[in-house]
């Protein structure tokens, strides 16, 4: 998991165009720790974590766990071409499914 965190925190800041320094010093860290980070050795802290979200724009969703707010609203818009019963429907379907699978 640490790995996928420091790959993600690396992609964001090249993305950025900024180097380790830069990127670093604007969330409070130093370009060093921000090294561990991204080869998965260390984790940020809360503190850190916010300044991050907060200065790259991202949820800490995306940053720890790779969710991105497009999918959310894609999901979100395909559903809402459903009603509340299909949708209840389909979440039904979906957990017999899941209980079927299980028992296998």
């Amino acid at each position: 998991m640490k790995e996928e965190i420091g790959k993600r925190i690396e992609k964001i800041r090249v993305d950025m165009g900024m180097t380790k320094e830069e990127f670093a010093k604007n969330i409070g860290i130093s370009g060093q720790f921000l090294g561990l980070v991204e080869h998965g050795k260390n984790l940020l802290s809360v503190e850190k974590l916010k300044n991050l979200c907060e200065f790259t724009n991202l949820s800490a969703d995306y940053i720890l766990f790779g969710k991105d707010k497009e999918s959310f609203n894609y999901s979100k818009e395909i559903l809402s071409e459903f009603s509340p019963n299909q949708i209840e429907a389909g979440l039904d379907l979906i957990k017999k499914f899941a209980l079927f699978i299980k028992e296998e």
